[in-house]
């Protein structure tokens, strides 16, 4: 899918400021951002004694999980300050073996982000069709990385429904190939960095309070799920009827009650009047009245907080930038991106960062 596609089926709202990116040499523990001023974090740290960047301050190479563990908590603690309320992290992290032995690292981060008050709320498998090849003869070839989400509070900005539009189902398997360049698997795929945007980070935040605009999801009176025969059938007898639309509200409105298990789980207390137009509409349609029970959903709108203020997009964080991938694939959906790494690549382009926030976008030549 094009990244244009992708827009379009999300149905973003209009912001009133443009998107800005900064990409710039720094410290994931000490990122020189305002407080408050991020929305998501989503990035993949250095994977303990994986690879050695020879940068005095680097991460990855400590002499122990346990230290390792401690200094991303560190990094933990500073992502908590830049985060907004609503603000969330996806975090992509690996394993690592150690005489024969997995080291379970992945976990060990989680358990100490949660001993440190955060919620984990999701353990995603990223499931890797075309992974390095093993070389061990006596063990399963390992296809996976575990992305973790956190968050600090409860009332985190999620949207499920924009992910379900373009993933079909928000699951917590994530099937996704390594991107490739020239000279190597890519360690951090465009599509997976997209649907992390996709679900954690808003197209729309206040630039007075940075609450986000939630996406407002209604039932479609007329429109129901194309692929399916039955759904094709009943649309065809509803548009060969003399049905209106105030009988298709009386059918949701009264649900399947009057049939099985619907009996049981649904609690329906409607008007003689909405019976009736029910009635007329099940005399009509038979058996196909029940697809209209389960209508397509739809975005209706997007729903922000009181203040007159403008909006402008939502503010991804990658705090191990590395080659970027975070912050083009957030540029290129109209959000707006911070990359910070001790050593950022030749090839990035480098912004300003002196008023990013407000949408002023300056390139350093």
């Amino acid at each position: 899918m094009s990244r244009r596609t992708l827009i379009d089926k999300l149905q973003y709202p209009e912001v009133d400021r443009t998107p800005a990116n900064v990409i710039r040499q720094g410290d994931a523990r000490d990122i020189p951002i305002p407080d408050d001023s991020v929305d998501l974090i989503a990035t993949s740290p250095p994977y303990y004694q994986k690879r050695d960047y020879g940068h005095e301050d680097q991460i990855g190479q400590e002499n122990s999980v346990d230290k390792f563990v401690s200094v991303l908590m560190d990094a933990f603690e500073e992502w908590e300050r830049v985060l907004r309320d609503t603000g969330t992290i996806l975090l992509d992290i690996g394993d690592t073996y150690r005489r024969k032995s997995r080291l379970g690292v992945p976990w060990k981060v989680a358990e100490a982000a949660r001993e440190r008050g955060w919620l984990v709320r999701s353990e995603i498998v990223w499931k890797k069709p075309n992974g390095v090849p093993n070389p061990s003869d006596d063990r399963f070839t390992n296809r996976h990385e575990y992305i973790f989400h956190f968050t600090p509070r409860n009332n985190y900005y999620f949207d499920k429904f924009g992910y379900k539009n373009i993933y079909d189902d928000p699951i917590d398997v994530w099937e996704i190939a390594h991107d490739r360049n020239e000279s190597h698997l890519a360690p951090f795929p465009e599509e997976l960095a997209e649907r992390c945007l996709v679900a954690g980070c808003p197209p729309a935040v206040c630039t007075e309070c940075g609450q986000p605009k939630h996406r407002q999801v209604e039932k479609a009176l007329r429109q129901l799920n194309e692929e399916r025969e039955q759904a094709r059938r009943a649309m065809e007898k509803f548009n060969d009827s003399d049905l209106e639309e105030k009988h298709l509200k009386a059918i949701q409105a009264t649900g399947i009650s009057d049939a099985g298990k619907g009996r049981e789980i649904q609690q329906v207390d409607n008007s003689e009047d909405v019976k009736k137009l029910a009635k007329e509409a099940k005399d009509v349609l038979g058996g196909y009245f029940r697809e209209f029970t389960f209508p397509v959903k739809t975005t209706a709108g997007w729903e922000g907080c009181a203040c007159d203020a403008d909006t402008m997009p939502g503010v991804v964080l990658d705090p191990f930038a590395g080659s970027g991938t975070v912050i083009e694939v957030a540029e290129s959906m109209g959000l707006s991106g911070v990359g910070i790494d001790l050593n950022p690549s030749e090839n990035l382009r480098l912004y300003s960062d002196s008023d990013f926030l407000k949408g002023e976008k300056r390139v350093i030549e």
